[in-house]
């Protein structure tokens, strides 16, 4: 059985820098693209960076651009996320997924397993 968990969330200050991170179970962590959603608070969820398979190349969006950078270790079965200069609309619920095979989507539906999300509050 799949199972993802992160952890890393807080409460950090505007400028601030935050680790996530995303234990990978029951499943092959190295043949799959990851991802990293969240939900900011009365909005829906939204994505945020990921990366392919193999670490080589990662996708993101524009609003973290140049602050935020995600990594894989394939050994661990553990993803990261690098969350740097924070902005207070950062604020959500911060969700790790496992993408079906082939190369990083920016789409939800293309992300079977999802973990239960972590909160990353920033205050201005």
């Amino acid at each position: 059985q799949v199972y993802l968990k992160e952890s890393g969330g807080g409460l950090v200050q505007a400028g601030g820098s935050l680790r996530l991170s995303c234990a990978v179970f029951g499943h092959t962590f190295s043949s799959v693209p990851m991802g990293w959603f969240r939900q900011p608070p009365g909005k829906e969820r939204e994505f945020v960076i990921a990366i392919a398979d193999n670490g080589d190349f990662t996708y993101h969006a524009n609003s973290v651009k140049d602050r935020f950078t995600i990594s894989k270790d394939n050994a661990k079965n553990t993803l990261y996320l690098q969350m740097n200069s924070l902005k207070p609309e950062d604020t959500a619920v911060y969700y790790c997924a496992s993408g079906v095979k082939g190369p990083p989507r920016l789409e939800p539906q293309w992300y079977p397993y999802w973990g239960q999300g972590t909160q990353v509050t920033v205050s201005s």
